[in-house]
């Protein structure tokens, strides 16, 4: 049996090669019919290549290919192509997964879809249900903060991360592919604007008797609330620039502020910190710890940092605006604070001093924290070897401490506060962090 089949695969290949061999006009196309021995003869090919394993097809086929001229070779690869080619966003809805080719194409930009678009009905089909132009404005707004404010401010925001509900009530896709160069329309505007200076002035007057200026303010869609050195804060209508509301209480120079939708806080060069209702402009509360002007504040999620000309920042828990407590103290510029921010991590600090300190915030809520790393303070000495153990209340140090100077006393502490940060120096110094502590 194997040297029959060797025998016709010798024959087989014998009578491929005259082809191959022969002139162009040899070569058997759709133009020209096929002779009767070849039919014949392709018919006994045929069985005899339907027997044999898939390895030894190709392997035939191969040696096939290799005899045929360059002619050849661009009719097979003209006849290959297209049977090599899938279309599985047809195919994937077909087989009721649909949701695959719309992940697919979501990740296309808009010029791709577009193209995508105009490729046949089912692809057209599968991104028009699966709202692919509304899931690329989505993640446009999520990922760019022009896209983002621009949705606010426009008011189309209304119409994004929202599941199709089962009434049909969502916008069809087409509403979607419309908006779309509208937004691109927008954004040009605006980025040519940026670049040849066009803008629209209006002016807000804040004068008065004693007004001389405007120290900080903050704004919104709908307000504008600023801080005057008249020692008030003013509360100004967006649309029509009038003011609404005018809040007194400060008995210095409003230096700084912010406002969420239940409340405004304020700092002032009287040394106070006061807390707002938005809506009423009510004073509901006023802090008073630092013993000068207040220069910054920033404050969210039931917490607040406030800096101030006496070199200290204060940090607070905000239960609520009535309720506000004083957590820590930090301490360590040399001179003025003029800006403090913070996140879920660290306290940033700038100073007149010249320095920006960063402040891990897990040091001042973890226990057992295990500090090692330098300190610029000269405050006392301690052995080069010292680890210390860190609690919100107290810290343990090994180490001999000398008597703190006076001049590092300040002016806000008192008796319920201790010495409960030390940190190890290679400079052989030591720095003290008056927190406000209570033993265990």
């Amino acid at each position: 049996m194997m040297d029959s089949d060797s025998i016709l695969h010798d024959k087989i290949v014998e009578y491929m090669t005259k082809l191959s061999n022969g002139t162009p006009s040899m070569i058997p196309t759709k133009q020209h019919a096929p002779s009767t021995s070849y039919e014949k003869q392709k018919e006994q090919c045929v069985k005899y290549f339907d027997q044999w394993t898939e390895t030894d097809q190709v392997e035939f086929v191969e040696n096939l290919i290799s005899r045929m001229c360059h002619y050849q070779h661009g009719h097979i690869n003209s006849y290959l192509k297209p049977m090599l080619q899938r279309d599985f966003i047809t195919v994937l809805p077909a087989r009721g997964l649909d949701h695959i080719a719309e992940n697919i194409l979501s990740f296309l930009d808009a010029r791709s879809l577009c193209a995508a678009e105009l490729v046949c009905k089912e692809w057209y089909r599968v991104i028009s249900d699966g709202m692919l132009w509304k899931k690329l404005m989505e993640r446009m707004v999520r990922t760019d903060s022009l896209w983002k404010g621009l949705s606010e401010r426009r008011g189309w925001i209304q119409y994004l991360f929202k599941n199709k509900p089962s009434d049909g009530m969502l916008p069809p896709d087409s509403f979607y592919r419309s908006l779309y160069p509208q937004i691109i329309q927008d954004i040009e505007t605006i980025e040519s604007n940026w670049r040849c200076g066009h803008h629209g002035l209006q002016r807000i007057h804040c004068h008065s008797e004693t007004s001389k200026g405007v120290y900080c303010l903050q704004y919104d869609d709908e307000k504008i609330i600023s801080g005057l050195r008249d020692n008030t804060i003013k509360i100004w209508d967006k649309n029509t620039l009038e003011c609404k509301n005018v809040l007194t209480g400060h008995t210095g120079s409003v230096l700084c502020l912010q406002y969420d939708d239940k409340v405004i806080i304020t700092g002032s060069s009287d040394s106070t910190v006061r807390v707002w209702d938005v809506g009423t402009g009510e004073m509901l509360n006023t802090l008073i710890h630092h013993c000068e002007a207040v220069l910054h504040l920033r404050f969210t999620n039931g917490m607040m940092v406030t800096c101030s000309k006496d070199r200290s920042i204060a940090v607070w828990d905000m239960s609520t605006s009535t309720d506000i407590t004083l957590r820590r103290v930090l301490v360590g510029h040399r001179a003025a604070v003029n800006v403090v921010d913070f996140d879920d991590k660290y306290i940033v600090s700038a100073s007149g001093d010249r320095t920006i300190k960063v402040r891990s915030i897990l040091l001042f809520l973890s226990f057992g924290v295990r500090l090692s790393f330098p300190i610029l303070s000269q405050m006392g000495t301690i052995s080069s070897n010292t680890k210390s153990s860190f609690r919100p209340s107290s810290l343990l140090c090994c180490s001999r401490l000398t008597e703190i100077p006076p001049s590092f006393a300040h002016p806000g502490l008192n008796a319920e506060y201790r010495l409960c940060a030390t940190r190890w120096l290679p400079t052989n110094q030591l720095l003290a962090l008056p927190l406000q502590s209570a033993p265990y």
